[in-house]
């Protein structure tokens, strides 16, 4: 195949890439081309595994202003592809008072406040007569949210493809981008399986992103952390997604958890491991040391959930220096449009491909994301690092 012509070209059949391959075909507004460089579903990047957590809570107003219009977007997927990919189990933060936790479950409280969204204010006490298995100081608080859950993330990368598929897009497995062109009306996109125009370009290529960039002469540096994710065996009667929550502890380092699903154990993880990589020194084997520092926190604070190790995985996240999405066209290529997720995107992913698809067809954006532009002035080398909320990593 070679020197064919598409309407559409999306780079990346990932959480993202796959989302706007669907928005872009459901459209029937023209032809759909996706690269992916390996083969959908691979567990090189950010889209693997079975689940993400799904939440109104957030840092910034920004974000919660978006997240009724993502639980949306999940709906609509799911009633188009006949396949469930939200579980709502509700949401709880917790943190201790006069920490820096407490000050980020304030701005949560702000950003719900801002956007209408009930949320329950829950004592220490509260926490453990709803939920024994926590042992907690009693100058512990914590936010509870009904809507909170998790998105089978696995899953809805598959049914997006899959429903993107059956509109008429081609999704090439193996095909290795190796330079874009871009006009003021198109692209051109060479690969291993050979020359392909459109009339736009999507790039969802997560931390292979930057140096595609620098093909159309464009610096956006992110920085790869490698993640760990655990899966810990417990009694999983008591922690199905139907009696205990999606929990996250805000502390001096934030850890989370989601019941059992997918595993036959709860998952655990912290957030920022603080181990930055390359594509080239990732790891994709687990690190015991990091397991133990997660069962650490589990025997102190929920030790019925500290079991044996029932899996470990790596992944990558693919960090801005802001740790802010990046969302909009490719600055000087109006045709290019680019979205990356920072680590945190795989809750609004069907939005975020709902976007994109609005951006390739020039519609007026429906969604308030100014403050993702690709051009803003905290993704330059000259501004601070910012990988985690309030923490500056050099």
């Amino acid at each position: 195949m070679a020197d064919a012509r598409y309407d559409h070209i999306v780079i990346g059949a990932g959480a993202l890439g796959a989302a706007a391959a669907y928005w872009l075909s459901m459209a029937r507004r023209g032809s759909v081309l996706v690269c992916e460089q390996f083969t959908p579903g691979h567990s090189r990047g950010s889209s693997d595994d079975h689940s993400r957590i799904i939440r109104h809570a957030y840092h910034s107003p920004v974000y919660t202003a978006l997240t009724p219009s993502a639980y949306d977007t999940w709906t609509e997927v799911e009633e188009h592809g006949g396949e469930k990919v939200v579980v709502r189990t509700g949401g709880l933060d917790l943190a201790r008072v006069d920490t820096p936790g407490f000050e980020v479950l304030q701005s949560y409280r702000q950003s719900l406040d801002a956007a209408d969204i009930p949320y329950d204010v829950l004592t220490a006490a509260d926490v453990r007569d709803a939920w024994p298995q926590w042992v907690i100081d009693d100058d512990t608080t914590a936010l509870f949210q009904r809507d909170g859950g998790l998105v089978d993330i696995r899953r809805a990368t598959a049914q997006h493809l899959r429903l993107a598929r059956e509109q008429g897009a081609t999704v090439l497995d193996d095909c290795t981008v190796q330079d874009i062109e871009s006009t003021s009306t198109g692209v051109l996109v060479r690969t291993g399986q050979g020359d392909f125009s459109a009339g736009s370009l999507v790039v969802c290529a997560g931390s292979w992103a930057p140096p595609l960039l620098e093909r159309l002469g464009t610096s956006i540096p992110l920085a790869l952390s490698q993640e760990q994710v655990q899966y810990f065996a417990a009694d999983l009667e008591a922690f199905r997604p139907d009696r205990f929550p999606i929990w996250i502890w805000h502390g001096d380092h934030d850890f989370y958890g989601i019941p059992m699903y997918g595993e036959q154990g709860v998952k655990a993880a912290r957030d920022m491991t603080g181990r930055f990589v390359t594509q080239e020194t990732r790891s994709f084997e687990p690190d015991p040391a990091e397991t133990e520092f997660v069962r650490g926190f589990l025997r102190e604070r929920l030790p019925a959930w500290a079991g044996k190790t029932v899996l470990a995985k790596t992944c990558v996240y693919d960090l801005p220096r802001d740790r802010e999405f990046i969302v909009g066209a490719v600055p000087g290529h109006p045709r290019v449009f680019l979205a990356v997720g920072a680590g945190h995107a795989g809750k609004f992913a069907g939005l975020l491909g709902r976007i994109l698809a609005d951006l390739a067809f020039e519609n007026p954006p429906k969604y308030p994301i100014e403050a993702f532009s690709p051009d803003r002035s905290s993704l330059s080398e000259a501004a601070p690092a910012r990988y985690r909320l309030g923490q500056e990593v050099s």
